[in-house]
């Protein structure tokens, strides 16, 4: 894996097929220029409409949806070059997403932009085959830079979180947390909101998905992990750093 940031941002891989110049361009076999073709996936339009301000003056914005299933198929119907997704979306997350998308469109490249800092999303993130992990608040400076060098075959993750993120992926998930690594990621977004003191129904509106979804994984989560209900479930994702204290 090649990684662009403080660590090592002139790592490159030319990608298959066509060859990218210092901006937003691509030579395309037959040397004709065009721009790099990006599809916007994120639930949040105000969110949304700020990332299209960054990204349209460089890049050709093919399109903008809202949920993981819209993003699947419109990454079949635009074929677009790279797509820049947020994790926490409706119907499929974005890691479930991109899971679909490289089923038939294997060298896309993916960025995922998330306000997780938790590093065992972009752990999660590479080994689905994501080309870049990005912080909102860092999107302003850094998404264009991610957008480049995945139209370069490389790689960039939020220099914050480089370091942390580097080990995660070199040492796999740590000793003794086998029982967090049984968690779906969307029961770890339902445990963030839990302990953010939201209700089932709450919860279930915020993903898109039936309270009786949500208590549903509650009760694996409590029966899987040996818990015996809400309270031990958020001190064990306190504990094991899934959510902040």
């Amino acid at each position: 894996m090649r990684i662009v940031g403080r660590v090592a941002r002139h790592l490159s891989v030319e990608q298959s097929g066509a060859r990218a110049t210092d901006g937003g361009a691509w030579y395309p076999e037959g040397g004709t220029v065009s721009r790099v073709r990006v599809l916007l996936a994120d639930d949040h339009r105000i969110v949304a409409e700020g990332l299209k301000s960054l990204l349209v003056p460089e890049f050709d914005l093919v399109g903008v949806v809202e949920d993981g299933r819209a993003m699947v198929e419109a990454a079949k119907a635009l074929k677009p070059d790279v797509i820049v997704a947020d994790i926490t979306m409706p119907h499929l997350n974005g890691i479930e997403a991109l899971e679909e998308v490289k089923k038939f469109d294997p060298i896309v490249r993916v960025i995922f932009l998330t306000m997780h800092r938790d590093v065992s999303y972009a752990r999660h993130a590479f080994e689905a085959g994501a080309a870049g992990f990005v912080l909102k608040h860092s999107a302003p400076e850094e998404l264009v830079l991610a957008v480049r060098a995945a139209a370069h075959g490389r790689t960039f993750i939020t220099p914050s979180l480089a370091g942390e993120v580097l080990q995660a992926l070199r040492q796999g998930p740590p000793e003794g947390l086998d029982q967090v690594a049984t968690l779906t990621l969307r029961q770890r977004e339902i445990l963030r909101l839990l302990a953010d003191g939201l209700t089932a129904k709450q919860i279930g509106l915020e993903l898109h998905i039936s309270a009786r979804t949500v208590e549903d994984h509650k009760y694996r989560m409590v029966e899987s992990l040996g818990l015996k209900g809400s309270t031990e479930l958020i001190h064990f994702a306190i504990r094991h750093g899934i959510v902040g204290p």
